[in-house]
C-alpha cells in the first residue's frame, strides 16, 4: 500500500482512525518521519547508493580487463615458451652439427698428420738404405784395398821378392776385377 492509499482511509474515517488512535499513531510526526525517511533515502542514493555502484562497476570493468589481461599474458608466454623451445632445439641441431664438423675436421687432420707421419718414415727409410747404400760402397773400397794390400802382400812372401809398383798395380787390379762380379 502506498502513502495516499492511507491517506483516503484516514479521510474516510472510521477503522482506521480508531486503528491509529488505539496504536497511539501520531499523523504529524508519522508524516515528518516519512518525509525525513525519503529524503535521507534520496540524498543516501544520490551521494552513496551511486557512487559506490559506479566503483563496483569500475571495480568489475578492471578486474575484467586484469582478467583478459591475465590471458594475454599467458597467451605470450606459451608463445614466449614455444620460441624458446625452437631455440633450443635449433641451437642443439647446430650444436650437433657443429660437433659433427669439429669430429671431421679431427679426422682430416688425424688424417693429415699420419700421411705426413708415414712419409717421414718413408724418407727416413729412404735415407737410412741410401746411407746403407753408400757405408756398403764405401766398406766395398775399403775391402778391395785391404784385400788388394793383403794379395800384395801374399804375393811378396810367396814370390819373395819385392814387388815393383809396375807389378802392384797390376795385381791390384787383376783383383778388383775378380771381385767386382762378387760385389
Amino acid at each position: 500500500m502506498n502513502v495516499l492509499s492511507l491517506l483516503a482511509m484516514v479521510d474516510s474515517g472510521g477503522t482506521v482512525q480508531q486503528l491509529a488512535d488505539t496504536f497511539g499513531v501520531d499523523w504529524p510526526h508519522l508524516v515528518a518521519q516519512i518525509v525525513s525517511f525519503a529524503i535521507v533515502c534520496l540524498v543516501l542514493q544520490r551521494y552513496a547508493y551511486k557512487p559506490v555502484l559506479k566503483i563496483l562497476a569500475e571495480r568489475r570493468q578492471q578486474i575484467a580487463q586484469e582478467l583478459a589481461d591475465g590471458e594475454k599474458i599467458k597467451a605470450e608466454l606459451a608463445r614466449t615458451e614455444a620460441e624458446r623451445e625452437e631455440v633450443l632445439l635449433q641451437a642443439n641441431r647446430e650444436a650437433a652439427k657443429l660437433i659433427e664438423e669439429a669430429r671431421a675436421a679431427a679426422r682430416r687432420v688425424q688424417e693429415q698428420e699420419t700421411q705426413k707421419a708415414i712419409a717421414a718414415a718413408e724418407q727416413i727409410i729412404v735415407k737410412a738404405r741410401e746411407a746403407a747404400a753408400q757405408e756398403h760402397a764405401r766398406m766395398f773400397v775399403e775391402l778391395k784395398g785391404e784385400v788388394g794390400r793383403l794379395v800384395l802382400e801374399t804375393a811378396s812372401v810367396v814370390t819373395g821378392k819385392i814387388l815393383t809398383a809396375e807389378d802392384q798395380r797390376r795385381l791390384a787390379e787383376e783383383t778388383a776385377r775378380q771381385l767386382a762380379p762378387a760385389a
